[in-house]
């Protein structure tokens, strides 16, 4: 069935054919082997690595017979194994294979290039994991408490740079980035480890590691990213630069801190290209980019970010400041911590050990004859008097603080004790945010208006919306690009409220924030919902993912 080492269906999908049958879609190698499978009979399997326990599924055979038959152990149960193939015709190990494991066996038709390409890495990460293990029972014996504190005095640094061990920690990475995520998480548990991804806001199980292997694998990266190895009492934070397989920079943001059985570690991934992506790509709208842009080119002044953690303020400041950052202007940023290393600003971090809080690191970027400033966050009133004293002083200040909606900012900062004078003098405006996942482009199904309209959240999500309502919608469906969820990647959401006369006029001691945002939406500011109905209508995104992130615009 073969040509040469290439599978015959890897040579077609390779011609780039399109397929003679309406609608004509490209000829994949996907498409191909579900085609393959129904021919045969088979049921066609997607293999996700997500969705496989490695270590089970490589103790069902030897690296050797899978190679040397071309297939690929998948699930394992008590009654069965199911066995993925790209030769359906070839079936004499079935029989074997059964007397041997005593199971049944199930057949499945899969991908070959992903057969031949996860039989290596299965395979090779459950050898390195079994190396890694066997070598941490060797030096810490039982594992008990006193003698794991001991090992991490003594000799640590050497388990931690085992070659299993780095083995395993480059495959991690690899597979993350490779997955698109956004954060890892390492979790110790009594008996084993927990890897989690964090893909477009969901939190997925990745691998189950035996506590030696983590705890290796912690001490490992935390070498890497300079951080005190021995030291487990007390969280750390630290940082690692690596790159992809594709040769492209990424960021490494590692975080620790010490649970009940042992550090759990957190890295989380920042993509340098995130920082140079245009307004548009990060879901502006028009209006609300010249909104955003008219605010941001003033000299001087006071701009706010406001939303939850996770709600890609960040990323909306970085992305800014960069396009601010010509050779003519001095970029000065204050950070806890310092999100992403970027070139073109001068970037200092707040050192709690020191004394060195967002207060003093603006006292002190002050002094640096700097154009624009960047505070992390303003959490408390001496913060926020430092960032109005540099907006009277000529300073643009770009800033957060975590409100749920953009006119609540102006209230919070009332709260902290900021004169209404001087909120009105300084604060140019004020922009809240969300993110919300975005429809998978190639699954995406169209669902007339009408027939969300019957659903009773619905009528709530529309009524303060005085456009004209869509026709349609889309939903999520699900394939093997977006890995059956429906969803691919994010997109913000915004709600952009400028201080015009009339605000200002508002903003009082006793100031009324019904009124502020009644003469905002008066003024064209889009409520958080509105705008994201506007993504729905627009088929980027769904009802159910804005309900989900974004507080009900108010009645006015």
């Amino acid at each position: 069935m073969h040509r040469g080492d290439h599978h015959p269906l890897v040579v077609i999908a390779d011609q780039k054919w399109r397929s003679l049958v309406a609608p004509k879609k490209l000829l994949t190698l996907d498409s191909l082997t579900e085609w393959l499978a129904e021919k045969t009979g088979l049921e066609y399997y997607h293999i996700d690595p997500l969705k496989i326990n490695f270590a089970a599924v490589t103790d069902v055979m030897s690296n050797h017979y899978a190679g040397r038959f071309k297939i690929l152990p998948v699930e394992v149960t008590t009654r069965e194994v199911v066995i993925a193939t790209c030769e359906p015709y070839v079936s004499a190990w079935e029989k074997e294979l059964k007397q041997m494991l005593r199971l049944e066996i199930r057949r499945v038709v899969a991908n070959p290039l992903d057969i031949s390409r996860y039989q290596v890495e299965f395979y090779n990460l459950a050898k390195s994991i079994k190396g890694a293990e066997r070598s941490s029972e060797q030096r810490s014996g039982l594992g008990n408490f006193e003698q794991l504190v001991e090992m991490g005095r003594s000799n640590r640094q050497f388990d931690a740079n085992d070659q299993h061990i780095v083995h395993v920690v480059d495959w991690l990475w690899q597979y993350a980035f490779d997955q698109r995520a956004s954060d890892i998480h390492m979790e110790p548990r009594r008996d084993v480890g927990i890897v989690r991804f964090r893909i477009d806001g969901v939190l997925h199980e990745v691998y189950r590691i035996p506590s030696a292997v983590m705890s290796a694998m912690t001490s490992r990266i935390k070498i890497l990213g300079r951080m005190d190895v021995v030291e487990k009492r007390r969280p750390q934070d630290g940082r690692i630069k690596t790159r992809t397989a594709s040769g492209q920079e990424v960021e490494l943001r590692l975080s620790t801190l010490p649970t009940a059985f042992g550090e759990k570690l957190v890295m989380r991934i920042f993509d340098p290209e995130v920082i140079v992506k245009d307004f548009s790509e990060l879901g502006f709208s028009d209006d609300d980019r010249a909104r955003w842009s008219g605010m941001t080119a003033q000299p001087n002044g006071i701009v706010l970010v406001t939303g939850p953690t996770g709600s890609g303020k960040t990323t909306t400041l970085y992305s800014t400041l960069k396009s601010l950052a010509t050779p003519e202007v001095n970029v000065c940023t204050i950070e806890d911590p310092i999100e992403m290393v970027e070139p073109a600003f001068n970037q200092m971090q707040v050192q709690a050990s020191i004394d060195l809080g967002f207060a003093d690191g603006v006292r002190a970027l002050m002094r640096q004859d700097p154009d624009i400033i960047m505070v992390g966050e303003i959490r408390d009133f001496e913060t926020g008097e430092m960032a109005i004293q540099a907006a009277l002083t000529g300073h643009l200040v770009l800033s957060t603080l975590h409100t749920n909606d953009a006119a609540s900012a102006i209230t919070r900062l009332l709260d902290l004790g900021i004169a209404p004078y001087l909120i009105n003098s300084t604060i140019l405006g004020v922009m809240a945010q969300r993110l919300v996942r975005t429809l998978c482009p190639h699954c995406k199904q169209k669902v007339n208006f009408g027939q969300r309209a019957d659903d009773p959240s619905w009528d709530e999500f529309v009524a303060p919306w005085k456009s004209k309502q869509p026709e349609y919608v889309y939903q999520p469906a699900g394939c093997l690009e977006c890995r059956n969820t429906g969803y691919s990647g994010r997109v913000g959401i915004y709600e952009v409220l400028v201080l015009s006369t009339e605000v200002k006029r508002l903003i009082h001691a006793d100031a009324d924030l019904a009124k502020i945002r009644e003469q905002a939406y008066k003024e064209g500011m889009k409520p958080l919902r509105i705008s994201g109905a506007m993504k729905v209508a627009a088929g980027v995104t769904t009802l159910e993912e804005v309900l989900k992130v974004a507080p009900p615009p108010k009645q006015v």
